[in-house]
């Protein structure tokens, strides 16, 4: 029996969230603008942000992690791919494509989408849906949480500069305020009240996701008031292609490379890899673009590809669940195969 209208609501309401807060956003943009009813110098700059970072802090289960500490190549691997790798492939890909009619700061959006941390579930849930490494999994998203708070800054004004209007000690004093001591602040809250969340399973991402829905929506009010930026609709859908195509290719990718013996990783492993190494986080991503460009006329702009990558990346992994199940089914009854038919 197929999903009711309800059930499929539930199960998208972010997706579909993100369409209506840029709707509502291009209808009234004052309400969200700066010096508006809503007051995003204050209720997004710093509260909605923190809290973000807070709710990331307090749900990580870095308890968990021990078990997977140990498994130091894969982490390696996953963390050179997607903060070293990706943000340099897409630079050279987004050099290429700046010969192209498609708008420059779409393109400059593709460079942001590169710079960003894996998520914290959704790479661990489809992981889990195919049976791979979810220790492994867990580890990767958590560690590539709290190192993108470092590096995913340091790459975003390596590749793309700061706002002329911020300062560079004041971007780091901000990301200190609102990114890393909230985090640090949610973590040893955990330690203290880990027994009462076990219980209770507070829905984190559904909290998270609602915060972030207003994030977004200050962003685009920012940019619908100023009524000279234009998107062009060719490029944007010149851009959701690329994202496809982009994210295909690094699937493909991490699939054939984690695969080479000399590297030793096991069927289950390469699942792991395959997600964490490919995703990019929405949730620390927008709040961060936030902090280190902000007064950037084209923040919003600059942001779509994340805001295109983030479902892609959903819907790519949702379709390759069974199919990446029975290739991981085959080569591990592949690989204990010639210990079977060993004479005892």
């Amino acid at each position: 029996m197929g999903l009711s209208v309800l059930e499929r609501f539930k199960n998208n309401w972010f997706l579909i969230g993100i369409i209506v807060v840029i709707t509502l956003a291009n209808v009234e943009p004052s309400i969200g603008n700066k010096g508006g009813p809503l007051m995003p110098e204050i209720t997004v700059k710093y509260f909605a942000v923190s809290f973000i970072f807070f709710n990331s802090g307090l749900s990580l289960k870095t308890e968990d992690l021990k078990s997977a500490f140990l498994h130091v190549k894969l982490h390696l691997f996953v963390q050179c791919f997607t903060l070293m790798f990706v943000p340099c492939i897409v630079w050279m890909l987004v050099q290429i494509l700046l010969e192209t009619p498609i708008d420059e700061w779409l393109l400059k959006g593709l460079l942001v989408v590169g710079c960003m941390p894996p998520p914290v579930s959704s790479a661990v849930i489809l992981t889990k849906a195919v049976g791979g490494n979810e220790a492994a999994a867990i580890f990767n998203s958590a560690f590539g949480s709290f190192l993108g708070i470092i590096v995913t800054p340091l790459l975003l004004l390596m590749f793309l500069g700061s706002s002329s209007t911020v300062p560079f000690s004041s971007i780091f004093t901000q990301l200190s305020m609102t990114v890393v001591m909230p985090l640090i602040f949610g973590q040893v809250l955990r330690i203290y009240i880990k027994g009462w969340l076990e219980r209770t399973q507070p829905p984190f991402g559904q909290v998270g996701k609602a915060v972030l829905l207003l994030i977004i929506y200050s962003t685009f009010c920012e940019t619908f008031s100023n009524t000279a930026l234009q998107i062009d609709h060719h490029s944007l859908l010149a851009i959701a292609v690329i994202v496809l195509l982009l994210q295909v290719l690094l699937l493909l990718l991490t699939w054939s490379v984690s695969q080479w013996k000399s590297l030793g990783y096991s069927p289950a492993d390469t699942v792991a890899i395959m997600f964490c190494s490919t995703h990019k986080s929405l949730t620390l991503g927008i709040p961060m673009l936030k902090i280190v460009f902000a007064g950037y006329e084209h923040l919003s702009i600059i942001s779509i590809p994340l805001l295109i990558y983030h479902p892609t990346q959903i819907l790519l992994g949702g379709l390759l669940i069974d199919r990446v199940k029975q290739w991981m089914l085959a080569a591990q009854k592949l690989r204990s195969a010639p210990q079977s038919t060993l004479p005892s």
